[in-house]
Formats: structure tokens, C-alpha cells, sequence
């Protein structure tokens, strides 16, 4: 048997490759894009600073012409869909969750087995008809015709059905004593009793609508409601079409800044997100 320092320089040393695997890409980025188009041009990619940080940042925050939108608009654009896309699905998968969870009815099976059963039609699939329904609804180049379409999940319903089927019955039976109705049961008990998986549902969804990028781009055909993900690959079109010298830094720069709201999001709410993962006592 191995000693047990010898296990936890094993684990340690598994943990920190890992890291690396995961930063070291990031790492790159951000250093390249502190340098002159022209190094990255002859030399490639960065490890290390290159003084250039606060002239390719300015150019992309103060609007640069190889960008059709101000980077600040599309940041804009992209937290409004992140907070959009991971608040309505909350919404919608509590309500959906406890209608099915607590009122009775003899469908309420079959209808989560339907709800369920969409998990297996990813938007690509029904693209097409969502694309219909939006326009009939002239919903395209609106923000609600970003975020309404997609807010149903079949994934937060089934994390909130099991949830609540783990909170005991008496629970209920207390509040109706105490003379509470359903709604005032779901607001002033269950919500706050679900205050964990809310966090981490919502940091799951608003990181899944802040990296949308097949359906906003179908959505907009308005330059001023385009998200950061449709700019950094502008940026990679407008360096593969040639021209005059590819503006790497900018392209990384506004890869850096993408990165930037959904990890302060999973930094605010880690441990709240690690609970509600993992916490099987209610």
C-alpha cells in the first residue's frame, strides 16, 4: 500500500495539471493580447506581457472598426440574455415544478415525463419552427424575442420536482393550519428553502444564455443587439477574410473580457452553488 503522503502528492499533482489544462489557455489569451498586432503577426502567440494591455483594451471598450458593435453594447446584449435566459427559466421551472409536486392531478406524471422528454430535442432540432413562431410574433431583433422562446427547461424541472418531493409533507400541512394558501406556502416556504438550488440553477442557465450563439445570431439581423460571442467570431471572419493585418489582440481581448462576467457569477455564488449540489437534508 501507498503511504499517505504519497496519495496526496498523487492527488495534489492530478489537481494542479488540471488547472493548468484549464488556465493555461486563458493565461495565453490574455498575455497575447497585451501585444502589437504586429508581434502576434510575426511571432505568434504570447506566454508573456507585452506593455501593449492598455491600448488594445481601450481600442475595444472606445470602439474599434473591425467591430460592427461596441464591445461594451455586446456585453450589454449578453448579460441582458444571461439574466433573461437564466431568471425566466427559473421562474418558469419553480412554478412548472410545484404544479406538478403538490396539486394533484391525474396527469401530472405523464406531463413531466413529457417536459422530461424534450431533453431530447436540443435547440437545433427545433430551430426552425422557433425561428417561425418568433417572426410571426415579430419578436426578431428584441430582446424578448432572445430570451421568451427559450426560457422553458426541462432540466430545472426536474431539479426542483426532485427537490421538492424531498421536503417533507408536514411542511405543508403546517402552513395550512397556520392558514397559508398555495401561493403563500411557495413564496414564504419553498423559495427560500430552495435559496440554494436557485444559485445553482441560475449559474448553470445564465452561463448557457451568456454562450449562446446559434439562436441570437438567427434572432438578430441588427447589428445593435448582437452578444459578445457573435463578436469574437466576427473578429476571427474578419481576420480569415484577409485585408489589412489581422487585429489578433483585439480578437483575444474581447475573448478575456467574454470571460469575465460568467466567472465573477460562478465566484459570487460557488459555495451556495456547491449546496445546492450536493445537500440531500432539507
Amino acid at each position: 500500500m501507498s503511504k499517505p503522503w504519497t496519495r496526496t502528492v498523487i492527488r495534489h499533482g492530478i489537481l494542479i495539471m488540471g488547472t493548468l489544462i484549464m488556465v493555461l489557455p486563458l493565461w495565453i489569451a490574455l498575455m497575447s493580447s497585451t501585444h502589437t498586432p504586429e508581434t502576434l503577426f510575426k511571432e505568434g502567440l504570447q506566454f508573456f506581457s507585452g506593455g501593449y494591455g492598455w491600448e488594445t483594451y481601450k481600442a475595444i471598450l472606445g470602439g474599434n472598426d473591425d467591430l460592427s458593435t461596441p464591445a461594451w453594447r455586446m456585453l450589454l446584449n449578453s448579460l441582458v440574455l444571461g439574466l433573461g435566459f437564466a431568471i425566466g427559466k427559473i421562474i418558469i421551472s419553480t412554478i412548472a415544478a410545484y404544479a406538478l409536486v403538490y396539486f394533484r392531478f391525474p396527469l401530472a406524471t405523464p406531463l413531466f415525463w413529457m417536459i422530461f422528454a424534450t431533453l431530447l430535442l436540443p435547440l437545433e432540432v427545433r430551430i426552425i419552427p422557433s425561428y417561425e413562431v418568433v417572426a410571426q410574433l415579430e419578436l426578431l431583433n428584441s430582446y424578448a424575442g432572445l430570451i421568451v422562446p427559450l426560457i422553458a427547461s426541462a432540466t430545472g424541472t426536474f431539479f426542483f420536482r426532485q427537490f421538492y418531493r424531498s421536503v417533507p409533507g408536514e411542511l405543508m400541512e403546517a402552513a395550512r393550519m397556520d392558514g397559508a394558501g398555495p401561493v403563500r406556502f411557495f413564496v414564504d416556504i419553498l423559495l427560500p428553502l430552495s435559496s440554494t438550488m436557485l444559485a445553482a440553477i441560475f449559474i448553470i442557465m445564465f452561463v448557457v444564455g451568456w454562450n449562446q450563439y446559434l439562436w441570437p445570431l438567427l434572432m438578430t439581423t441588427d447589428t445593435d443587439y448582437y452578444t459578445v460571442v457573435i463578436g469574437i467570431r466576427q473578429m476571427f471572419q474578419t481576420i480569415n477574410e484577409g485585408g489589412d493585418l489581422p487585429q489578433f489582440n483585439i480578437a483575444f481581448g474581447l475573448t478575456i473580457l467574454a470571460t469575465i462576467p460568467p466567472v465573477l457569477v460562478v465566484v459570487i455564488f460557488q459555495r451556495m452553488f456547491i449546496k445546492g449540489l450536493v445537500e440531500t437534508e432539507k
